[in-house]
């Protein structure tokens, strides 16, 4: 049998069992922290020179020149033309539908004018220019540029700056293909913490940032949490996540493959299933036994399902609603007979698969949503990244005469009460001559 863990709400010491279970922690160790300080040190002072060097010893490639780390344009066109015809058409089917999604969230200004003529509002601007990190080298990850580059594009992003590391100077054809379909300004062959210093600073060749988004290893997620404050970021992801909600009447091989589709991103990544019928939970784990042979992944699977995934036995669906939102995963699946009337249950989840033919999958590659989402429990206060994050927000204020007395007033007496006399003086000048 599996070795993926039982659990059941009826044991004593569930809760701490659950917690044991979700717990995280980074991987980010004083000798990882201590590497990438000091690469981001050396881009700062040595700029091209540093990330040369950087360039030459972790990607194992020699550039001539800074010149030689810039992808042309040219090049993503080609990649474009040549990969089948059948990835041309998956690429601009996903691409069309983030695009579209993406177009609903954009936000407005707006304004209005009170009684006595005051102005206020909210002005919406895009970033100007935004920084892409996307893994490289053999491993293929168009769907991540797709994802965070066309909400950049559709908020209006200036110009979208893409890194992607060529490890022994390959370069990865469906990645470069993804961005040429999602118009990305200008790409540039380097990766790790020293593709994010060289974001995050600026360099003689690679332009600063105003934020830095896109996944990376664990010294790629430490320089971005380093370089926060000087430049924006998405978030520091921790592994992957699936949590199904079930109530045991669907087919126990979808489940099972749903558990393995998170699973397989690697062995820390975590798949969990609720659900009130034990005997369901036992046939899903003989889906899991049967099928877990015939996967690629199987060792990366068995060892993420053994070490941080779980089949949990529930009173009732109420109560499993009541885990899921305390768990608050990055991937919710409610495959179920209702979801629509349980989802407005659910508080806290990054991403929510409704219905029993909703595979997570979809939401990874093309249904529209965008498949960067909060993870480690941060659903609880976080959201999936989106237009909005390419955007930022001004307040206006425009007093009129009979306004800016009004409120200078109020102001004046707020000063004088924390004892800030310019700010009360500077209200003061003000008031209306005629008024006491």
């Amino acid at each position: 049998m599996s070795d993926i863990r039982k659990l059941s709400t009826s044991d004593g010491d569930f809760q701490q069992q659950l917690d044991a279970l979700l717990a995280w922690e980074s991987v980010s160790d004083t000798a990882v922290n201590d590497t990438v300080n000091q690469i981001i040190q050396d881009i700062r002072q040595r700029g091209n020179e540093a990330l040369l060097e950087f360039t030459h010893r972790f990607d194992r490639w020699q550039a001539n020149s800074a010149d030689d780390l810039q992808i042309p344009l040219s090049r993503l066109q080609q990649a474009w033309e040549t990969i089948p015809e059948s990835q041309q058409q998956a690429l601009q089917v996903s691409a069309d539908r983030i695009r579209a999604y993406a177009q609903r969230q954009l936000m407005d200004s707006w304004s209005y004018t009170e009684a006595d003529g005051t102005l206020l509002g909210q002005q919406v601007t895009a970033l100007d220019r935004v920084g892409l990190y996307v893994p490289g080298g053999k491993a293929a990850y168009p769907s991540s540029v797709l994802m965070n580059a066309i909400p950049a594009k559709v908020a209006g992003v200036d110009e979208l700056i893409m890194v992607v590391p060529t490890p022994d100077g390959e370069l990865n054809e469906l990645v470069l293909a993804a961005a040429h379909v999602s118009a990305v300004d200008k790409v540039f062959a380097v990766g790790g913490a020293q593709a994010v210093a060289a974001l995050a600073y600026g360099t003689e060749t690679v332009p600063p940032v105003d934020k830095i988004v896109g996944p990376g290893n664990i010294y790629v997620a430490t320089a971005k949490r380093a370089v926060f404050g000087q430049v924006g970021i998405d978030m520091v992801a921790g592994p992957s996540e699936i949590l199904i909600v079930c109530d045991g009447e669907t087919d126990p091989d979808w489940i099972a493959m749903d558990l393995f589709s998170q699973a397989e991103h690697d062995e820390d990544a975590q798949s969990i299933l609720l659900c009130p019928d034990g005997d369901y939970l036992k046939q899903v784990e003989s889906s899991i036994d049967r099928l877990l042979p015939t996967m690629e992944r199987q060792e990366i699977i068995a060892t993420a399902l053994r070490v941080r995934g779980a089949l949990i036995e529930v009173k009732d669906m109420q109560e499993a609603v009541s885990v899921a939102n305390h768990i608050a995963p990055e991937h919710l699946e409610l495959s179920v007979a209702n979801p629509q009337e349980m989802v407005k249950s659910i508080h806290h989840a990054g991403a929510i698969f409704m219905g029993r033919h909703t595979a997570e999958a979809m939401g990874d590659y093309c249904a529209g949503p965008n498949h960067v989402l909060p993870t480690s429990r941060t659903a609880r206060f976080s959201s999936p990244l989106g237009v909005y994050d390419f955007q930022k927000r001004s307040s206006l204020i425009m007093a009129s005469p009979d306004g800016a007395d009004t409120l200078a007033r109020t102001s004046s007496v707020m000063a004088r009460g924390e004892g800030l006399t310019a700010h009360a003086r500077s209200a003061e000048y003000r008031f209306k001559a005629d008024k006491d």
